[in-house]
């Protein structure tokens, strides 16, 4: 979480962690760090956690392909802040700031998360 923007990222009884300018999250199937947190710089393709847009003010990550990791099954599914007018994520679940200020309180490591079409 972003402690310089969301305050109520500490008020959850989930493991959390302050995003740094240094976090980064590997995209290459092929490396071995794939789909885990890194620390940029990084010599592999990688997400920028600390971003300007603050839809990683709160990011958690859902469970999608972490254990076991496999190759070539996607990249991470993270459940972040929404942009305005809910335009389309990349593959995650967003909502709004308010609506996450709302859940964390809620939300345990025995959380299920279902996505469904």
């Amino acid at each position: 979480f972003r402690g310089d923007h969301f305050a109520g990222g500490r008020r959850t009884r989930l493991p959390m962690a302050p995003i740094g300018p240094d976090l980064g999250w590997c995209e290459v199937p092929d490396d071995r760090n794939y789909n885990r947190p890194v620390k940029i710089p990084y010599g592999a393709s990688h997400e920028r956690m600390k971003r300007d847009d603050r839809l990683y003010d709160v990011c958690l990550v859902l469970d999608w392909n972490i254990a076991p990791r496999l190759r070539g099954r996607g990249s991470a599914i993270f459940f972040h802040l929404a942009r305005p007018g809910f335009t389309p994520t990349q593959g995650c679940v967003a909502v709004t700031a308010r609506t996450m200020a709302r859940l964390l309180p809620l939300l345990s490591d025995r959380t299920v998360v279902k996505v469904v079409r």
